[in-house]
Order: C-alpha cells, then structure tokens, then sequence
C-alpha cells in the first residue's frame, strides 16, 4: 500500500486538529493507537485507557489539569484523536450499518504528542507540492436512490419509529498524485472551526467543520449542533430565519443533546446558551446552537464519548431509533463523517463533528453529504442539500473555488 506522506518542501505546514498553536513546531509523535469497529473491546474504554497510560487526566475529566507554557522536552502535550460514526455507535452497543467504503482508514485514532528538542518537532506536516489529478466522481446511489431513501425515512416519521433521521450519501473519485495539498485547502475554507489534517499508513483525513461535537474546558461540557442550511445569500439567511420546518427540525435535536448532556451532567446545570442562530460557512448559512452543562463529578473520557457518540445533528431522534433506521437506508459506511476529530490535552477536550470531511486511502478520494429528514421534507430538495454541503469540499479537494 503506497504511504501518504508529505514532501519535505517548503510549503504551508498542514494544521494538527485542535493542537495549541505554539507547540505545534516542537512536537513529537509519541505513541498511537489505531482501531477497527470489527475488531474486539469497547472502543471508548479502550481509548481512555491508553490515554491515560500516557499520563492524561482522562479518568476524571470534571477535575481539568493544566498545560504548562514552558513544558520540558519529552513530556506529553496531548493527542490527537478521531473517533468514527461506526466507533460511536459501537460505543452505545448500535449497529455500525454498512461497511466503510474506506475501509483502510481507522475507526478510532489517537496520537500521543510529547514535546521535543529544539529542531525535532514532526507535528507540523508540509503538504508538498501540489500536483493531484481527481477523476470523476462516483456517486454509492443516485439522486433516484437517494430521493428514495429519504422517502423511506418519511414513511419511518408516520410510523411513529422516529421522529427525524439523518441521511448521507457518499462519493469517491480516484486520484494520482500528493493528496495533502488538496487536504491542507479544504482545512482553509471560510468557517472550518475544527480545520486539521490527520494522517496514518496508507490514509489521511482532512475536516473543515464549523460544528462542535463537544468541548470540556474547565469542568464545564459544551456542544454546538447545526441542523438547517441555505445559500449565502440574503433570500437564503431569511427564508432560514422563517422556516418553521427548519426550525422545528432543529429545536428536536438540541432536546436531544439536552438530554445527552444530563447523562453526565450535574442535576440542573444543563442550559441551552444560543437557540438558532444563523452562521456561515464557506457559501451556506447554516443555524447553530450552543448546549452546556457542569459536568458530574467523576465523568471520564469513555463516559463523555458515550453521551455525545453519535452526534445527535447527524443521526437524529431519538438517536438509538435512528442509528437503525441508518444502518438499513445508507448504501455505504460513513467512514470517516459524521465522526469527530480534534484534540484532548491536560486541560481540555475539543472535538468537531467531522461534517464537510474528506478521507484518502491509497486509491481514491471519498466525500460524505446528507441531512436531516422530518416529515415535511422534500425529497428532491434534500437531495440538493447534500449536493450543496458536497459542493465546496470536492472544490476545495480539485483547487477550485465556487
């Protein structure tokens, strides 16, 4: 399997997800620990374990450590990591639904950094140059299909089985060529909140999510759903701000993650700190909203991951209900979307939810896109969403701009 690794040239180094800023230069990948959802153990025990072998405060993530500015060489700063769709739905004892159409890329990665010597930081990963050839996309179904599916998750609506399912479709394209380049791009695209690249043996990553999953920072748990989309446009920002489909659709998956939060949270600490407001990312508006809680005393890594894992704004409710309804209308794995990918340090966590999301293996290049599907929706019209949220990544991925 060839390697994807970077070119040492000069060029604008690729972002680590999540890392501080001013350590990225200096560090050192320490240790890593890769896994498959068809492989044996608890995926989110597994995790906290490792991590805190190597000395994180994972165990209790309500009594938050603290990051040095001056760490010595060869202590840990922290870790990457990236947890799959199908790792969370493990994680809650779900079916994982189809296999990966990647199948070569992880469905849980964490990468130990320590600080290093002066002159021996790996961290800051150079693209290379850039010379990548895509051909063309290969859509997993067709617009058809798609329409169907989300037809089919209408008709689950008026059974009562659900009360909203999201549904994502997949494309890949080949390509010959240094795939960081076209990564490194789509971490820049205007709003990538969670902007990084993260790269093993023969795969790669690259996110452009504006969309929490969820942050821990000082004992406090955040996460910031975004469910409801538009053109950037002022006939987009208001007919967003009118849509009472929109909007119904979006206040049913924050009382979801409302309710994700009081599983680990302090009795009554929950509160809903932004309700509906409008953002943008690269050429949508999108509406977003801010959940917090006071974490419960004695809430560890796993026990978080188990709340959250899968977020709510790309599975749907109630969550257990939809991640069945998933696993049987989607053609392909979500692989690497609808995942979360960012940083836990000493002092914090912060995941994005891995929307706007590509993943590379040693072939070809895949894309995830779908929505969120309640019984007013048009199935033609949710098949543009998805094509419109694809729209800049592919973009993005070929140099081009929209």
């Amino acid at each position: 399997m060839r390697q994807i690794e970077p070119s040492v040239v000069e060029a604008l180094p690729v972002r680590l997800p999540g890392a501080p800023t001013n350590c990225v230069p200096g560090l050192v990948e320490h240790d890593r620990l890769q896994y498959w959802a068809g492989a044996a153990g608890d995926p989110a025990t597994l995790l906290e374990d490792f991590l805190a072998g190597h000395g994180l405060p994972v165990r209790d993530l309500s009594r938050p450590g603290s990051h040095p500015a001056d760490a010595r060489p060869g202590t840990v700063c922290g870790a990457a990591l990236f947890v799959s769709a199908a790792a969370g739905a493990r994680m809650v004892g779900m079916p994982t639904g189809p296999a990966s159409p990647a199948p070569d890329v992880p469905d849980l990665v964490a990468v130990v950094y320590r600080h290093g010597r002066p002159g021996e930081g790996t961290a800051a990963l150079r693209p290379g140059a850039d010379g990548w050839w895509l051909e063309p996309w290969r859509e997993s179904w067709s617009p058809q299909r798609h329409a169907t599916a989300v037809e089919l998750a209408r008709q689950a609506i008026g059974r009562g089985d659900v009360y909203q399912v999201n549904v994502v479709g997949h494309g890949a394209a080949r390509y010959t060529g240094n795939p960081l380049p076209g990564l490194a791009r789509l971490t820049r695209l205007p709003g990538a909140r969670y902007g990084g690249v993260l790269t093993g043996p023969g795969w790669a990553i690259g996110c452009a999510s504006p969309e929490t999953l969820v942050e821990v920072i000082g004992g406090r748990v955040f996460t910031r759903p975004i469910k409801g989309t538009r053109p950037a446009t002022g006939q987009g920002r208001r007919e967003l701000l009118e849509s009472a489909k929109e909007r119904a659709e979006h206040v049913m998956i924050v009382d979801l993650e409302r309710n994700d939060l009081a599983r680990i949270a302090r009795t009554g600490s929950v509160r809903v700190d932004e309700l509906y407001a409008i953002r943008r990312w690269s050429d949508l508006w999108q509406a977003e909203s801010t959940v917090s809680a006071t974490l419960a005393d004695g809430q560890g890594l796993a026990d978080v991951l188990r709340a959250v894992c899968p977020g709510g704004s790309v599975t749907g409710a109630p969550k257990l209900a939809a991640l069945a309804q998933i696993a049987a209308l989607e053609p392909v794995g979500r692989g690497a979307s609808m995942g979360g990918l960012g940083w836990i340090g000493p002092d914090r966590l912060d995941l994005g939810l891995t929307i706007r999301t590509a993943a590379v293996d040693a072939e070809r290049v895949h894309v995830w896109a779908g929505g969120g599907i309640t019984w007013g929706s048009d199935p033609t019209a949710e098949v543009a969403e998805a094509a419109a949220k694809a729209g800049p990544v592919r973009a993005a991925l070929a140099g081009r701009s929209r």
